[in-house]
């Protein structure tokens, strides 16, 4: 699982400083352009291409993936971004989060993904530029996501995408990375169900660290979702003159969705605690029982050892050492004392 939190590469360094990723950063720049009538989609080979759009009555989605610094910078130059949004963009970690700048909106989301061969989770940090007439997503790296329904819904004039604003589409985008979130939450579920059974049916070594890890999970998955329920509330406030007002009824229900993850988190960690609560308690349970079952033997044998004792003992004249059926009589006495104590025992219901 990625780490909890991320190392800050900008200590003592100006605001809006620009930091190249480690390693070879891949970039891969995609252009859909389109209105109720018109619609294009392409590969740019360079952002330079992307510079004539800006301006268009067409709504423009130009999507970034990779974190090339040069790319970044051109981006700056030419729709006049903040360099403090150049450095969100480029430092991964962020908490998600808006920030209106007048012409542009500026927004940081998680968008999260299952690993079913690692049985693991991870996200990638999304920035998405809202202006007048286009939308700019930067991901971190090229490679899969969660938009594929919405560039098929544009391509074939699906739904009100085609027919509505730039807004629009950024409304469409939080749905997808919030919808995504309840895959998720389905898995989890289902894992905590099993984790649930094993209990109730059998208890194993390795539950404990099951519930450890599906408790990180939670955490982990806690941290990257519940800053957005405030990223959404913002929108109900009316505070953005960029989001239309037909745009917010739609972003009203992503909210109502974000805060139904969020309670499920919330009750996925109070069921862990409880699940682990049960584990200790069936154990201390399972530990009380075999305790029991030894302590009914030490309490049956303790006076049969006494008597057993008393004949070890070095003495020649013994009442029934001469006598003929003093050794059974004396096994049949130890033998009924045994069946009395149980007896006993199951009277006090001890047993």
């Amino acid at each position: 699982m990625p780490r909890l939190y991320k190392k800050v590469r900008t200590v003592a360094l100006p605001p809006g400083t620009l930091l190249p990723l480690e390693g070879k950063q891949d970039t891969r720049i995609h252009l859909i352009d389109y209105d109720a009538k018109r619609f294009q989609e392409r590969e740019l080979e360079s952002i330079e291409e992307s510079f004539a759009y800006k301006e268009s009555d067409t709504v423009s989605w130009i999507n970034i993936d990779g974190r090339d610094v040069e790319v970044i910078r051109k981006v700056d130059e030419h729709y006049g971004i903040h360099p403090l949004v150049l450095e969100d963009i480029m430092n991964l970690g962020q908490r998600p989060k808006i920030e209106d700048y007048g012409d542009y909106l500026f927004l940081v989301l998680k968008m999260i993904y299952l690993d079913e061969s690692k049985n693991d989770i991870y996200s990638e940090q999304v920035g998405l530029v809202l202006g007048k007439n286009f939308v700019i997503s930067f991901q971190e790296k090229p490679g899969g996501d969660v938009f594929e329904p919405i560039r098929s819904r544009i391509r074939e004039a699906k739904g009100r995408v085609r027919q509505m604003e730039a807004d629009y589409l950024v409304y469409c985008l939080l749905d997808a990375i919030v919808d995504n979130y309840f895959v998720i939450l389905e898995r989890i579920g289902e894992k905590i169900d099993s984790l649930e059974k094993g209990i109730l049916d059998r208890l194993s070594d390795d539950i404990p660290h099951r519930i450890h890890r599906l408790k990180t999970k939670i955490i982990y998955l806690r941290k990257q979702i519940w800053p957005l329920r405030e990223v959404l509330a913002r929108f109900q406030r009316n505070e953005f003159p960029l989001i239309r007002k037909t745009t917010e009824i739609y972003l009203r229900d992503v909210y109502d969705h974000t805060i139904q993850v969020n309670d499920t988190l919330e009750a996925f960690r109070d069921t862990l605690s409880g699940l682990h609560d049960i584990y200790l308690s069936s154990i201390s349970n399972r530990m009380n029982e075999i305790m029991k079952v030894l302590t009914m033997f030490a309490a049956i044998f303790i006076p049969l050892t006494f008597i057993v004792g008393i004949y070890g003992m070095n003495f020649e004249n013994m009442p029934e050492l001469k006598w003929r059926y003093g050794y059974f009589t004396l096994l049949g006495a130890m033998a009924l004392l045994a069946i009395g104590m149980v007896g006993y025992f199951k009277g006090r219901k001890w047993l």
